[in-house]
């Protein structure tokens, strides 16, 4: 009874739109919405209706929806007859180690790492807790992100790496004797490299300030270069980092956006005494970023990746520099894929945060997004069960792991570290010249 009536209510207001749908000049048709989406896009069209409220900066989170990095065209090559595959999935190995060459070298059970995500600048106290739970029962790391060591996190984390970040906010002994190793950031692929941007203090609470060590009203901006010791030239970037490992024992590495210009960072970095050196693709995600820099700077995660190794190897320098790539990387296969590419080791960072909201989305959807879970700023951000989501990141990172040795059983690999450029074939021409691999069209 009551689906009838509503039916009798909703009919007369349908025969209302097809009508007008169907005889009304596009001028006056509301259909005309839909030919400015297509023309437009869709994205472009609410980008443009933001701009005209606010006149303001957008931001974007989660990053670029515009994925240029064609990993479904790569394959993983299995053995069978000439060569066996590995006998027992107990024989596969998955650990990594980075800064191999530094006194107190990372050793980690996976290769598998969250990325930096900022406490305050990015995300919740609470999210940042359950991500370090997360990563310490699956034998891995957590990253601080462009903000501070808090104590909830170090005493959650098994593995702290902090970023000595442009904000100013981990320069102190105090904080970087704490941390596991030490990442200069330099470039956010997400933000198109190097750019400023400022938390305001009506945004950040009185746990924030204790932690960035902030006066009552202070803001805090991260700035286009390291503001201390101030960065005023590329000889300044290899003194800071030369100091941090001449007074550091943990792994010290250097972090950069992806840009067509890999070739001459790449220079900077092999005459600092670095560890390791991350490499963010123009895919990665971040709390938030202004549309414009997410989806037209800088270089995709893949190519930034092939010709960071190709560079490397050519320079005889690939044993001095290990590399973790960073930017969208979401699936145990782009993680294979990235690996056998000559990758020590991946960073994941949005994945991580939907592994920990996972069900607990429920508790906003559908009324808000489940961002506002995990965010700083986020309206339902303390309704977060810290356990709950640290258990679901362990789960997810553990089943990551165990389709990645079904995998490296399949090419019969004992160890994580075996894959290469061998393991890897392609159906497009393009990509097999560009990554110097096989060509799945012709015979070998």
């Amino acid at each position: 009874m009551l689906s009838s009536l509503l039916l009798r209510i909703l009919d007369p207001v349908a025969d209302d739109i097809t009508r007008t749908l169907l005889t009304e000049d596009y001028a006056n048709n509301p259909y005309v919405l839909v030919t400015a989406a297509q023309k437009l896009t869709m994205k472009a069209l609410i980008e443009t209706t933001m701009r005209a409220e606010t006149g303001k900066v957008l931001g974007l989170p989660y990053g670029s929806n515009i994925n240029l990095s064609p990993w479904e065209k790569i394959l993983l090559n299995p053995r069978q007859l000439f060569e066996l595959p590995t006998e027992s999935l107990k024989d596969i190995n998955m650990n990594v180690t980075i800064g191999k060459n530094a006194k107190k070298p990372l050793n980690l059970d996976i290769p598998i790492m969250v990325t930096g995500m900022s406490y305050g600048g990015s995300l919740s106290l609470k999210m940042k807790m359950a991500i370090a739970k997360g990563t310490a029962m699956a034998g891995t790391s957590t990253n601080t992100g462009e903000s501070a060591v808090s104590q909830e996190v170090r005493k959650s984390a098994k593995y702290l790496i902090g970023q000595y970040n442009r904000g100013g906010l981990m320069t102190s002994d105090e904080m970087l004797s704490q941390l596991d190793a030490i990442e200069v950031q330099l470039g956010q692929g997400a933000w198109g490299g190097a750019v400023e941007s400022t938390k305001y203090s009506d945004k950040i609470d009185e746990h924030l300030r204790g932690v960035w060590n902030l006066k009552e009203g202070e803001d805090s901006t991260i700035y286009s270069r390291m503001p201390q010791p101030p960065v005023n030239s590329t000889q300044d970037i290899i003194k800071l980092v030369n100091k941090l490992k001449q007074d550091y024992d943990v792994p010290i590495g250097i972090k950069i956006a992806g840009t067509d210009f890999i070739e001459n960072e790449l220079t900077v970095i092999s005459n600092t005494n670095a560890d390791f050196i991350v490499i963010d693709g123009s895919e990665g995600g971040t709390a938030v970023a202004p549309p414009t820099l997410a989806d037209n700077v800088g270089l995709p995660t893949l190519h930034t990746l092939s010709r960071t190794i190709t560079w490397l190897e050519k320079h005889n320098l690939k044993d001095k520099f290990d590399v973790i790539v960073a930017g969208g990387l979401a699936t145990p296969g782009h993680f294979l894929k990235a690996l056998a590419l000559g990758a020590n080791a991946v960073y994941i960072g949005s994945t991580a945060v939907f592994a920990v909201v996972q069900a607990q989305s429920t508790k906003v959807t559908p009324e808000s997004p489940p961002t506002q879970l995990a965010l700083h700023d986020g309206k339902y951000a303390d309704k977060l069960d810290v356990d709950l989501g640290a258990n679901h990141l362990k789960n997810f990172l553990n089943s990551c792991v165990e389709e990645m040795k079904l995998a490296l059983q399949a090419t019969g690999k004992r160890h994580v570290n075996e894959l290469t450029k061998e393991d890897l074939v392609t159906v497009d021409k393009d990509v097999a010249e560009f990554l110097q691999i096989r060509y799945a069209g012709t015979a070998r």
